[in-house]
């Protein structure tokens, strides 16, 4: 048995993420009608739907029987896995990052942020995070009234902190959110350098593209690191050893693209979205004017309701079972994390926008050794944001027509005109 063809091919259509209700409805019916099936889409290897919270977190747990980066780690079509390979030289992924390696390599290459990513290591890091914050905060209320947050504020902060952070000067973050929506967004005409639909085949090459300009611009700055070190993010990728060599050309520059893309996107798609839901529901918004303690709450459920990384691929290393389904050795899976933070046997009203969860086991950092290495800077950003947004705002509301980005792998809000008092 295998998915409905219309299914199928929605979970793979970067334009049923841009609609939100659609997708919303795709995954419903997915999880009620077939929660872990196959999925055959035109075009595509087949591939497992896991639909359930319970059932990716049990992927998730069992890092060494689902693989990232036997096959490729985001769903791709087959002739774009195929030319993957060919200019790999026969690897599934075009980055050897975190996100796409396992077992020691993975742990090991992990390791070089991690001590500097914990809760620990970035609670020293508000007060510089706050005055940036409290500088876009400024700046957009001198905008008078009206703006698009998502462009003039939720885009550029968590840039500019991450930047910060890496060591990058302000002249080149125009290009670094070039580039980053580039990648992530090839599908989509407004954040494309075409400025049209592009083919799968198209998109890929325009993402190749855009990631060769990242990586020489940071093979300049490892050149220039590894002379005089600096401390910053990008100082530790350039310095870093495995066993007492540096990393690999692959493994370095696949490092810097991943922390300079996703170390900033997805906490941008995130901020956004919170403050679309913030200008649907006035009622929220003055819950948090008179309780700033809900802050914390509202960024987990913006997380959750935006779930920013729609999915990641894993591959099955040995046969196995899984919620009554047989698994073969090299099956396909992608786990959709949107789905499972619509999932109702775990979320209550899981279609709405609440800050009262009192538990709210959101995956859109992912579960296990995988989960996202900047989760605590990406809180700690959006949580004080809003609070330097909250001291100045009396009240927002939509002035316009939002929108996503058309995209089946990074998505959220690409555009969200608000209209806003001061206090």
């Amino acid at each position: 048995m295998t998915l409905h063809q219309s299914l199928a091919e929605a979970i793979v259509d970067g334009r049923a993420y841009a609609d939100g209700d659609r997708i919303d409805e795709v995954f419903r019916r997915i999880r009620s009608e077939a929660p872990l099936d196959i999925a055959e889409p035109d075009e595509y290897d087949p591939f497992w739907v896991v639909s359930r919270h319970a059932d990716i977190k049990e992927i998730e747990r069992q890092p060494n029987l689902f693989h990232n980066g036997d096959r490729a780690t985001v769903v791709q079509t087959k002739a774009n896995a195929a030319k993957i390979r060919e200019v790999t030289g026969g690897e599934a992924n075009m980055s050897r990052s975190v996100v796409t390696v396992d077992g020691k390599e993975h742990k090991d290459l992990r390791g070089v942020l991690f001590p500097h990513l914990t809760p620990r290591s970035v609670r020293p890091m508000e007060d510089k995070v706050r005055k940036i914050a409290s500088e876009f905060a400024d700046q957009m209320l001198e905008l008078g009234g009206e703006c698009d947050f998502a462009k003039q504020v939720a885009f550029l902060y968590p840039l500019r902190v991450l930047m910060a952070f890496m060591g990058v000067p302000r002249e080149d973050e125009p290009m670094m959110l070039k580039l980053t929506q580039e990648i992530f967004s090839a599908n989509d005409p407004d954040l494309n350098r075409s400025g049209k639909q592009l083919t799968p085949e198209e998109a890929l090459q325009a993402t190749l593209a855009s990631m060769a300009e990242m990586e020489t611009y940071f093979l300049d700055v490892t050149t220039r690191l590894r002379s005089e070190p600096d401390g910053g993010l990008n100082s530790l990728i350039a310095n870093a050893r495995i066993d007492g060599d540096y990393l690999t050309r692959r493994q370095l520059l696949s490092y810097y693209v991943t922390v300079a893309t996703a170390g900033h996107d997805t906490t941008s798609n995130a901020t956004a979205g919170i403050m679309w839901a913030l200008a649907e529901r006035p009622h929220l918004f003055e819950q948090i004017r008179h309780d700033r303690s809900l802050i914390p709450a509202l960024v987990d459920e913006g997380v959750r309701w935006v779930t920013p990384v729609k999915h990641f691929m894993r591959a099955a290393t040995a046969d196995c079972e899984l919620a009554g389904q047989k698994i073969a050795k090299g099956d396909w899976m992608m786990l959709c994390y949107s789905s499972a933070n619509r999932d109702d046997l775990v979320f209550d009203d899981p279609y709405e926008f609440r800050l009262d969860r009192k538990d709210n086991p959101q995956l859109a950092f992912g579960y296990g050794v995988h989960v996202c290495l900047g989760q605590h800077l990406a809180r700690l950003e959006m949580r004080v944001l809003l609070e330097e947004l909250f001291d100045r705002l009396a009240s927002v509301e939509l002035s316009g027509t939002p929108a996503r980005t058309i995209s089946n792998f990074v998505c959220g809000p690409k555009r969200v005109p608000i209209r806003f008092t001061a206090c």
